[in-house]
């Protein structure tokens, strides 16, 4: 049920994809749907946890790994940095399950309200809060306001960053071909880290 529920919300979307699309692929009936999952919404959520859980917890893991290095201090920036984006951009290269993410994850955040309303909170709460303490630990001069833009902007550009780097040598003319996941992991973590690390200028305060 989760395998044919994560192609048809990949292909579809949650809206367009109807549980009976969902059964019939599947080759089962309605009513194990709604004794596993109790709804399409319901159906929707672990398909998005089945994908997700794992890189939340390498992202932790990594963290974990990283303050304990620093003894008590904090750890540097670019490692903290390393540690949320990398297990993302490393999965987008997986022969195995990398496409069906990138294209489920496109697909789910083109309908917002789903997925920021009744999926999001539950499933980055931890890892939300583990970061964010220790980037305000990393950049005490950082405004809270101004670190919860600049990671929503690095956000941004790491999911431009996985849908488009397939396709870099087209965008770029010819001028730049795709990296293997290490050079774009590190490409990633110095652009982001230099925004984090940009001075707050006076109108944004």
């Amino acid at each position: 049920i989760l395998d044919a529920a994560e192609e048809l919300f990949g292909e579809r979307g949650f809206s367009a994809t109807s549980l009976r699309a969902v059964i019939a692929a599947a080759e089962v009936n309605l009513a194990a749907v709604h004794y596993h999952f109790g709804s399409k919404e319901g159906l929707l959520r672990a398909v998005i946890h089945r994908k997700l859980d794992p890189l939340n917890q390498q992202r932790l893991a990594l963290l974990d790994q990283y303050e304990a290095e620093a003894k008590g201090g904090s750890p540097p920036l670019r490692k903290l940095i390393e540690a949320f984006f990398a297990p993302m951009i490393r999965a987008s290269e997986d022969p195995e399950c990398g496409a069906g993410l990138m294209k489920l994850m496109g697909r789910v955040l083109s309908e917002p309200d789903f997925f920021l309303g009744k999926v999001a909170p539950a499933l980055f709460q931890e890892v939300r809060l583990r970061f964010q303490g220790a980037l305000e630990k990393a950049l005490p001069k950082l405004p809270p306001r101004e670190l919860f833009w600049r990671m929503m902007f690095s956000v941004g550009a790491v999911a431009h960053t996985l849908r488009f780097t397939p396709h870099v040598e087209v965008l770029s003319g010819g001028l730049c071909k795709k990296p293997d996941v290490e050079k774009t992991v590190e490409r990633v973590v110095t652009f982001v880290e230099a925004g984090l690390k940009a001075p707050v200028t006076g109108g944004v305060r």
